[in-house]
């Protein structure tokens, strides 16, 4: 389905065909579990035309001013928040201090860290 069919459609046209094609993914997953299909790249086309449908409902989103969303932005200010809140708290700049930071590190971590128990296993540095 090429994404010029799918601007033609409306909101709701879109929604019930991410239902059947949804439906249509999950059926073929079992089929192929059990057994070869006739066309193994269906998946890969279902898979692909869902996401144009949902590219093109986020984008419809957008254009009617709906917010934007995302990981990145969402993780940044909640490091900031916490960066924030823990500097302030602590009295210092927001930085930990080598014991502190090794104290709650893995071992893994304290071995990257250069604490003297890693260093000792890694050899000298």
């Amino acid at each position: 389905m090429k994404p010029s069919e799918v601007r033609e459609l409306t909101d709701a046209d879109i929604s019930a065909r991410i239902a059947e094609l949804e439906e249509e993914r999950f059926r073929l997953k079992f089929r192929a579990a059990t057994e070869t299909l006739e066309d193994p790249l269906r998946l890969r086309f279902i898979r692909r035309d869902i996401a144009r449908l949902h590219t093109i409902l986020r984008e419809r989103a957008l254009a009617a001013g709906a917010p934007r969303r995302g990981r990145k932005n969402a993780a940044a200010a909640a490091r900031r928040a916490a960066a924030e809140g823990a500097g302030s708290a602590r009295g210092g700049g927001g930085t930990a201090t080598k014991t502190g930071a090794a104290k709650r590190a893995t071992p893994a971590a304290k071995k990257r860290a250069g604490s003297t128990t890693g260093a000792k296993r890694a050899g000298a540095r």
